[in-house]
């Protein structure tokens, strides 16, 4: 069985502090064989990491659509924020990504979704994340599993890492898979490894989208 995290970020997401190095040596160390960079918006993290290592890393996007947020794993080129979500998930079928809606009921997040979108995308996508370790609207977690039940739909789990220190709280042990398809069947025998992180990792999400702020504010004073 591979240890798999499917839900995390690098420096190339602003509210980060994780580069691509220490998440692959985090990886390494915590045993850890697949990780899905879902950087916001952008692939440059999760392609930058998988030169290094190709066959630990897939290629995913955490997307922020007009309803909410969606992750996605096994992309061949990204999706652009702020479209429609039947559009972006028309985008993702095209690639033949695997598609999750990423916490949906956590109130807290701009990315969450509301109950009329998210039973009009629940046909048209592959799973649900019942679990993100960084939630912190009360109750979200169990919202999540009780609608996937609900509609019949597989759970995932992520730790939603922004620092080292969250990488691998949240885990899916699964069989072999190497691409979308695959993983559909290896979803039949996941099994989850599910820690909460404390709040105040939060914080370290405020100190980076701040530090990203100061070097593009400097960056632009350097400009002529």
């Amino acid at each position: 069985m591979l240890r798999v995290e499917f839900h995390c970020h690098t420096t190339y997401s602003k509210d980060s502090l994780m580069t691509v190095a220490s998440l692959l040596s985090g990886i390494a160390r915590k045993g850890i064989h697949k990780v899905a960079i879902t950087d916001h918006n952008t692939l440059r993290g999760a392609l930058l990491a998988k030169e290094s290592a190709p066959e630990a890393v897939i290629l995913g996007e955490e997307i922020l659509t007009q309803g909410g947020e969606l992750l996605a794993f096994f992309l061949r080129e990204k999706v652009p924020p702020h479209l429609t979500p039947l559009e972006t998930i028309e985008r993702l079928r095209e690639q033949g990504a695997y598609i999750c809606v990423a916490h949906p009921f956590d109130t807290a997040r701009k990315g969450h979704w509301d109950l009329e979108a998210l039973e009009a995308i629940a046909p048209l996508v592959d799973a649900i994340e019942v679990f993100n370790a960084r939630s912190l609207a009360p109750g979200a977690n169990e919202k999540a599993q009780q609608f996937a039940q609900k509609h019949r739909l597989p759970g995932m789990v992520g730790s939603d890492a922004h620092s080292s220190i969250e990488l691998g709280k949240a885990t899916m042990l699964l069989p072999e898979f190497d691409d979308a398809e695959s993983l559909r069947q290896a979803m039949r025998a996941a099994r989850f490894e599910i820690n909460r992180s404390a709040p105040w990792v939060h914080l370290l999400s405020r100190y980076a989208m701040m530090r990203a702020r100061w070097r593009d504010a400097t960056k632009g004073a350097k400009e002529p």
